[in-house]
């Protein structure tokens, strides 16, 4: 872009761009594995629950496929590797 200042004076302006420096989130990147870990029924599952404030905590991958551990405030839940929701799921986590 070239502007001027005072008659005959001609200033040339250049815009750069700076690269981005910012490293992702953990968070992002952790929640991005999990993701990816899960079946395309628990990704479903989870993605309609995810407006009721639940967040993805972990996946497990256990013999009868990958079992998604999901919580909405204090409550635990689960998702099986078929998508199926369970809010009463008998596990604890460790401290």
């Amino acid at each position: 872009m070239v502007s001027e200042c005072q008659p005959g004076v001609r200033v040339t302006m250049i815009a750069t761009q700076v690269p981005d420096r910012r490293k992702p989130d953990a968070d992002q990147v952790s929640n991005s594995i999990h993701w990816h870990a899960m079946t395309a029924e628990q990704q479903l599952a989870f993605y309609r629950l995810q407006g009721y404030g639940y967040r993805l905590l972990f996946v497990r991958n256990l013999l009868s496929g990958p079992l998604a551990i999901i919580a909405q405030h204090a409550q635990l839940a689960t998702i099986s590797s078929a998508g199926e929701l369970d809010l009463q799921p008998d596990i604890r986590l460790r401290a």
